[in-house]
This record gives structure tokens, sequence and C-alpha cells, in this order.
């Protein structure tokens, strides 16, 4: 039959062609888009007892419309990394029902019940103590398992060949690795940061730095990445008394560095404890960061007796640890100044009163976060670099 956009009104009959809805009671069905990217569509039954979500890459981005063209195979990619996933960290992701290549749509778990980390910062809530641990714990399971240190060598080529995604890695190395740092007409800022903008651009130390966080990107390909892990892509809530974290839209995975999942949380990070700042809505904030470190790493050390490879030893496990994390301060950084000078702000700074002091703390915090990551040994050392008020 071929690739169809699905519409509203397709949704019911899409849903029993595929057999996910085996009654032919009414389906009630609602267009929830909020991403850049894709539609989602929220389908129940008439009594409420049943529903399902249905996410289809459009051959655009959404936001654009078809003068941005986009392949919708970047539906593949998602679907891929949810299935990796499923097999070691089943409880951090919607349970997925079934993925249609043909029309690159995913069949999921309908999680309205929860919420979008993101928005429930922005509204001054706190982190609680589960999220950055589980998110530190699903990074770790999930680049443990899809590195060459949790996969056999034929498997982990056989994923690396399957996960090459020019397309989508062309605009991470674009839009978070190059453009901030150049003139670029994708790039904009309050007119307030104007003399930050073209300091950044002008630093020569930085731009090596991020030349080469750029490089370790294009060529590190050390583990199966979400890819924009960030607190837009994370649902939280409670069900049946307990904590509940979900990581989603994973469109953006490749093979890659660790490094880049959790520099893009911290980023986030530092960002959200900004907006708290300026409106005195501190809390948990500033235990983040160390939070999802010690959980990644804890969990990494737990995994690594499993380890395919022997030759491997504890020795080499504290090197490499070592490098991940200070990757992961380097990409913070880089993230944080690309959503402040360059495409694609943050709400949280966005939605301020004024966010012209929020944004030059968290843009000097985020050079130097680059420029000083090898010299920052451990969270509290990243505490003294978090910009004063």
């Amino acid at each position: 039959m071929g690739y169809r956009i699905l519409e509203t009104d397709d949704i019911p009959g899409y849903l029993r062609e595929r057999g996910h809805w085996d009654d032919r009671a009414d389906i009630r069905v609602r267009e929830v888009s909020d991403g850049n990217m894709n539609r989602v569509f929220l389908a129940s039954s008439a009594d409420g007892t049943r529903s399902l979500a249905v996410k289809q890459a459009l051959p655009w981005v959404r936001v654009a419309g078809p003068s941005w063209p986009m392949s919708p195979e970047r539906a593949d990619a998602e679907a891929r990394a949810y299935a990796q996933v499923a097999k070691v960290a089943p409880d951090k992701i919607p349970a997925i029902h079934g993925y249609d290549p043909e029309n690159h749509a995913l069949v999921m778990e309908d999680m309205s019940d929860l919420e979008v980390l993101r928005t429930r910062l922005n509204d001054g809530a706190p982190y609680g103590p589960h999220t950055s641990a589980r998110i530190g714990e699903f990074v770790a399971q999930f680049s443990f398992a899809t590195s060459d240190f949790g996969m056999d060598s034929a498997d982990r080529k056989a994923l690396i060949a399957a996960s090459v995604s020019p397309e989508l890695c062309k605009i991470t190395e674009d839009v978070v690795l190059s453009e901030p740092y150049i003139e670029h007409e994708h790039n904009h800022w309050h007119p307030q940061l104007d003399d930050l903008a073209a300091e950044f651009r002008a630093d020569a130390r930085l731009r090596t730095e991020v030349a080469d966080l750029r490089h370790t990107f294009m060529t590190g390909a050390q583990a199966l990445l979400h890819g924009d892990l960030h607190t837009g892509s994370i649902m939280v809530g409670e069900r049946s008394g307990s904590p509940v974290v979900r990581v989603f839209d994973p469109e953006f995975s490749f093979v890659g560095p660790i490094g880049y999942d959790l520099g893009l949380y911290w980023a986030n990070v530092v960002v959200s404890e900004e907006r708290a700042r300026a409106l005195g809505t501190l809390s948990d904030h500033a235990d983040q960061l160390r939070l999802s470190w010690e959980a990644f790493e804890t969990e990494f050390r737990r995994l690594w007796p499993t380890r395919v490879d022997t030759f491997f030893d504890d020795a080499y496990l504290d090197r490499f640890l070592r490098r991940v994390w200070t990757e992961s301060l380097g990409y913070a950084g880089t993230e944080i100044i690309r959503r402040i000078i360059g495409f694609a702000h943050l709400t949280d700074l966005t939605t301020l009163p004024d966010p012209v002091p929020a944004s030059r703390r968290a843009l000097l915090t985020g050079r130097d976060l680059i420029v000083r990551r090898a010299e920052l040994n451990a969270p509290n050392d990243v505490r003294a670099v978090v910009q004063p008020t």
C-alpha cells in the first residue's frame, strides 16, 4: 500500500488493521503532537478502560512543514533503540506494542497519566529522589549492553551498521557542535546577550575544545545512544504509589560517545537550576548531576564483571569512566550554549519574566564546562563553576 500520512480519522481503522484493537467499539482519538518532529495521537475506548498512543514520523519537520524535508526513516532508529532498551531496562521506556516500518509508525503505551519532566520543573516542582538516579541507570544499562563490553564483536558491528543515521547526526554536528560558534542563520538570542555571543565566536580556545568534542561525536562509536536525552524526553509520575520514570523519543539514536547522552541531561539540569534560582524556587536542583553520575557509575561498575571481552581490566574501567565523565561535561556545555544562542531554545529560560541574568549565568557555566572539563574531577568540582548570582 505504501507510506501514508495518518490523520485523526484514520487511527481507528489503522489500529484495527494492525491488530491492536480487536473489537468494533467506538475509538476516540485526539492529536497531542507537541514536539518538533512528529505527530502523536491518543486513542481510547469510549469507557476509558483502554488506550494506546500512535506516533508517526512525517517526511518533514512537523513544526516547519514541507519546507524542511526530513526522512521518516528516523522512526526506524527509534524502534531499534526501544528494542535494545527493552532487553535491559524495560521499566524505563514506554511499552511498545508494535512498529510499522512501511508507515514509520509506532504503537505504544499511553503515558498521558504522566507528566513531561520539563513541564513539571518549569511549574516549580522538584525532581524528587528517583528521577536523576533512574536516568543515570538508564544510560548505564543501555550503553553497556550495546557497547563492546556488553555485546560480542559480530553483533556490535551489525548494530553499528544498522544504526548509521547520517541525516540526524548531521543535525547534531551542525546545530549543537558548530553553528553557535560561527555566524549562521539558525542562531538567535536575546539582544542583551550580543556581547557573549560575539565573545564565544571569537574565543579560539572554546572553538578548539568544541571541535574536539565534535570530532569525538563523529568518530566515538562507544554505544547505542538515545541521542536527544533532555527533560522534554522524560515522563515522570506515580503509578500504584510508586515513582515512574519513562524515557521516550530516541529517534536521534545512533552509535556514539556515551558522554553525549549524559551531557544533554546535565545541560538541562544546569538550565533548570538557573530558572529556579531566578524565580526563587530552588529545591533539589543542585543534587541532580551528582545523583545521575553516581547512579550511572554504580550501575556501569555493577555490570562490568559480565563484560564479553575479559581483556579489559578494572584499571581500564577507571580510565574509561574518567573519559566518559570528562566528555559528558563538555557535551553539557555545548548543549547549554546552543539552547541559548543557537537553534531551538529552552522554555526554562524563554518563559522567565527576565531571561537575561539566568541566560548569562548558564552561558558562562556552559563555557567553563567545555574548557575546564579536564580539571573537574567530581560533581563537587562542577558546583564550583556554576555561576553565582
